[in-house]
């Protein structure tokens, strides 16, 4: 089977000569990919991993399945074959999946270190993504979507709606962190509450998305990048380059004038993940405002003052993927137009094939940032069918 995979730390690469996945359980799915998009993730576990990915010459504890192993996370495709209990999707139906894996999955993998445990008590209490041994199909627990086929568990599918084209599908997975991240924050639908968000990447953009579909009164993006800058601008919301003022704190200053009272924001989203961005998701805020950590970090501590929170009773949390709820609901949004399908093209800035997807696809997001938002990979050609 043809795949981008990961090998080892430092090493990424396209090969034709994998295994093609098949399925080993009543409940599982055999997906034929149509459109899987590169992640920040991928890239950190390039250049900063492996995060998720398995040390070298170790295996996930989940499913205790060795390297190499496909990437990819973000996909969408076509049920190809179904376990003989599978019932909520036949074979032909077009579907995104949720890549969490957790304690619910490991008896599709006898051979896990986890195999025949009890549940953890995040899995129990069905905060699935927070699971003790958490990781992701195609971020080290079993591989993933950079390849022709992949096999999951029903519980994971999501039936997409006809009117939703498959590259849009693949964006799904981002769309569904961002949603997680504002329900994560306590944001409520029809709350008139405004937003913060710092970083127009494919994360920030999702989370723009989110907001709006959530009712946000105004909506505020941050970013040094002007395609991002301006694919924002297209978004409908207000836009902030913070190298045109001055300094951190001069710009947190300006930053916090914005909101009508001009006493800060109700809620902060980092989705960048650097120390000048944590900052100003803390200090933008108003009085018991909100700030959310949304992106992955790499193995670098930063400091901050505790009394930056607790004089003004702020909260500071994080959020970290998602779960099936949360497809179901981006889904949903989708169908009903509460997240705009035109507006979402707009985060798609490249496709590509699977064997270019390495030159093309990982170094160009990795050498050219600023031009680039999401770039999604057709392992089977599904170009065609948008």
């Amino acid at each position: 089977m043809r795949a981008i995979a990961y090998y080892k730390k430092g090493d990424i690469h396209f090969a034709s000569d994998l295994p093609t996945p098949t399925i080993s359980t009543p409940d599982e799915i055999l997906i034929d990919v149509a459109w899987c998009g590169i992640c920040g993730s991928d890239l950190h576990e390039y250049l900063d991993g492996p995060i998720f990915m398995p040390q070298d010459g170790s295996t996930h504890p989940l499913s205790n399945q060795p390297l190499p192993q496909p990437m990819g996370h973000e996909f969408c495709g076509f049920v190809k074959a179904i376990g003989n209990k599978v019932t909520k999707v036949a074979v032909g139906d077009k579907v995104v999946v949720e890549a969490g894996c957790g304690c619910k999955d490991v008896h599709r993998w006898p051979q896990s270190h986890v195999y025949g445990k009890e549940q953890c008590t995040a899995c129990r209490k069905g905060f699935d993504n927070c699971c003790t041994h958490a990781g992701f199909t195609g971020l080290g627990v079993v591989g993933g979507a950079f390849a022709e086929q992949v096999v999951v568990g029903e519980r994971h599918v999501v039936k997409l709606p006809e009117e939703v084209p498959t590259d849009v599908g693949a964006l799904v997975e981002p769309l569904s962190v961002a949603w997680h991240a504002v329900k994560v924050a306590g944001f409520e639908k029809g709350s008139g509450k405004n937003a913060l968000v710092l970083g127009a990447g494919p994360i920030g953009l999702a989370t723009i998305l989110a907001l709006k579909a959530h009712g946000a009164s105004k909506i505020v993006v941050s970013e040094l990048a002007a395609i991002r800058r301006e694919l924002a601008l297209k978004m409908g919301v207000e836009v902030f380059d913070p190298s045109k003022h001055g300094d951190e704190k001069q710009g947190i200053k300006k930053l916090r004038e914005i909101p009508e009272d001009h006493d800060g924001f109700d809620f902060a989203f980092d989705c960048s993940g650097v120390e000048t961005t944590f900052n100003t998701a803390l200090h933008s805020l108003t009085f018991r405002g909100t700030a959310v950590n949304v992106a992955i970090w790499g193995p670098h501590p930063i400091d901050y003052y505790p009394m930056d929170i607790t004089l003004q009773e702020k909260k500071l949390t994080g959020s970290i993927g998602y779960v099936v709820q949360d497809f179901e609901e981006v889904v949903d949004a989708l169908h009903k137009g509460d997240i705009s399908i035109e507006e979402c093209k707009h985060l798609i800035t490249g496709r590509q094939k699977l064997e270019n997807g390495w030159e093309k696809g990982f170094m160009e997001l990795m050498n050219h940032k600023e031009t680039n938002i999401k770039i999604l990979m057709t392992p089977n050609n599904h170009h065609e069918l948008q």
